[in-house]
């Protein structure tokens, strides 16, 4: 079964502020496990639905290496790794992750990681909507895991 975990916190469970704009504002480790046979590469959204502006946007990476199993702690905004995966514009407008902010209350942010039949022909620096067009038929599975915050006062 395709599977995403981090060894930061659980599904459904609180994000440690190290990983928000209240602490260090890094990318969360996270793992995988039980990929489709024919996986070529995965890509990861993570976004944020109770925005009061609509679906928010932290984070887009994909070509990520079938073989990778992980993306580590503190993944560098930089548009392509040395591995060759390659991060998008977030909705803070800028590449790499942005970490939880949310305005008030409690929000859920999920981190979907979508296993794909093929290494995209997508150039970093992608929107959301190219990231999703590039992948139209070429899902062969999809893991969520979901974290929850709500800022400090």
């Amino acid at each position: 079964m395709f599977k995403l975990s981090s060894p930061a916190f659980a599904d459904g469970q609180m994000i440690p502020p190290k990983y928000t704009a209240d602490g260090e504002d890094i990318s969360p480790p996270l793992t995988w496990e039980g990929l489709p046979q024919a996986t070529k590469s995965l890509a990861l959204i993570c976004d944020d639905p109770d925005a009061p502006v609509g679906t928010w946007v932290h984070w887009l990476i994909w070509n990520i290496p079938q073989d990778a199993g992980s993306l580590p702690e503190n993944v560098p905004m930089q548009k392509q790794l040395a591995d060759g995966a390659r991060q998008g514009v977030n909705d803070f407008d800028r590449i790499g992750y942005g970490g939880p902010a949310p305005p008030g209350g409690t929000h859920r942010y999920f981190f979907r990681l979508y296993a794909l039949n093929t290494v995209l022909d997508l150039p970093a620096g992608a929107s959301r909507a190219q990231l999703e067009k590039a992948m139209k038929g070429r899902i062969l599975g999809q893991a969520q895991l979901m974290g929850k915050y709500a800022r400090r006062r």
